[in-house]
């Protein structure tokens, strides 16, 4: 079958260094402040994809079976999948008023006032 090139824009996504999340959680503690996390189920399939990607369906789709389709998610295993998802993610929490640090560029910060 036909085969695309590989995607020309980035394909990898970064991650929040060790140290990071040390010096926040120390800064948390020595503020009294809540630290929250999350995990998001399926997060990849929340980002569009930014790649034209075609697949041919296999046995398990039955009766559809030999059809193509587009796909239009950010599914596990693309190659852009990372970077999709990080992309929409910090489009996201630029939405919110957060703002990616310049020191490490996954911890994202919003100013906000402790009510005593």
């Amino acid at each position: 079958g036909h085969k695309t090139g590989a995607p020309s824009s980035v394909t990898y996504s970064t991650v929040v260094s060790r140290d990071s999340v040390r010096i926040l959680l120390t800064i948390a503690a020595l503020n009294e402040l809540d630290i929250l996390g999350a995990d998001v189920q399926n997060a990849f399939l929340t980002a569009p994809n930014k790649e034209k990607v075609w697949i041919r369906a296999g046995p398990e789709i039955g009766p559809e079976e030999g059809t193509v389709f587009l796909v239009t998610r950010a599914l596990y295993g693309l190659k852009s999948a990372s970077a999709s998802f990080r992309a929409f993610m910090a489009e996201k929490l630029d939405d919110m008023g957060f703002k990616s640090s310049y020191a490490d560029p996954d911890v994202w910060l919003r100013a906000a006032t402790k009510a005593d």
